[in-house]
């Protein structure tokens, strides 16, 4: 079969047969009509969400979402979480938390080798999978409304107990980069499992992203700056073309040594709380600098204000 043939038989289910060269604007908005919005890593503890919220309103830059607990909301007693629940909620920001730790914190170190790696973060057996459901469901008892979700399995689980009202609908479950998925099909795969919002891999060209975009309607969580263990990339200057051709979109700020590999790790329970909150007004900062260059290139785009509808912020 030719190539043409092949990229013809895609489209016939939907699928672009070919990546968005010509970076088509969007024509798809967040709720309130906004093309994009600030999401936030590694906001840990609660003091590290305090002085998140802190710098914000010195800047006066709109956050929308933080990526919380990463280490894993197994490590924090239930009155930490609750006073994270309700500082959020005051703040009308989204929290999207994370259960665990989890994989590879488990046995099974597959994942931990240079071939394992290639093979993605997948919960293993039913205990591991029952234990990761019990948490989230703990957490939404406290009030948390967004979860990270690595899983397709874990994905489709979680909406269905939403389908049958096990879970509450206003319940967002947003897909994690480390699931590893980088075209338009597997974007396909994700909402229709029921993906809220969803961060392909970091490092596609704004046309891959953008034939993603013309498949799917949730978000997309795009990496503007990226640890080093990642790549350790930055694209600000890609942010006014993402802004246009992506809408709508969540732009992800998450820079320092690693994530969640090696001893340089920032998002352990070991890691000082106060150094986590110094690396928290940086990224405010950061958001701050994205914004200027979107609004000095495509000024058209607007950015969600604080508490805009459809985000998934905590209820106490």
């Amino acid at each position: 079969m030719k190539l043409a043939d092949a990229r013809k038989l895609m489209e016939k289910h939907g699928i672009p047969g070919r990546d968005a060269n010509d970076l088509p604007t969007s024509k798809k908005r967040f709720p309130d009509g906004a093309w994009y919005r600030m999401e936030i890593s590694g906001i840990e503890r609660p003091n590290v969400l305090e002085a998140t919220i802190d710098e914000m309103e010195k800047r006066k830059v709109p956050l929308h979402r933080l990526i919380s607990l990463v280490m894993g909301a197994t490590f924090f007693t239930k009155q930490e979480l609750r006073d994270f629940v309700q500082m959020a909620a005051d703040a009308k920001v989204e929290v999207i938390a994370t259960p665990g730790p989890r994989t590879p914190w488990y046995t099974g170190r597959q994942i931990a080798t240079p071939e394992g790696a290639l093979s993605g973060l997948r919960f293993r057996g039913s205990d591991q999978l029952s234990h990761v459901i019990d948490e989230i469901l703990t957490l939404i008892d406290i009030g948390f409304r967004g979860f990270l979700v690595i899983d397709e399995g874990e994905l489709w689980l979680l909406n269905e107990m939403k389908k049958a009202g096990d879970i509450p609908q206003d319940v967002v479950f947003k897909v994690s980069v480390y699931a590893g998925h980088g075209n338009p099909a597997g974007g396909k795969v994700l909402e229709n499992l029921g993906a809220g919002t969803f961060n392909p891999v970091a490092d596609l060209t704004v046309e891959q992203y953008a034939t993603i975009r013309q498949v799917v309607d949730i978000p997309l969580d795009m990496h503007i700056l990226l640890t080093e263990s990642f790549g350790g990339f930055t694209r600000f200057y890609d942010a006014p073309e993402i802004a246009r051709t992506l809408a709508p979109v969540y732009f992800k700020i998450e820079p320092g040594p690693a994530c969640a590999a090696t001893g340089a790790a920032l998002y352990k329970p070991w890691v000082s709380p106060d150094l986590l909150a110094g690396w928290a007004r940086e990224k405010v900062k950061y958001a701050q600098i994205i914004h200027e260059i979107i609004q000095e290139n495509f000024p058209e785009a607007k950015v969600s204000d604080v508490g805009a509808e459809g985000l998934a912020i905590p209820k106490p």
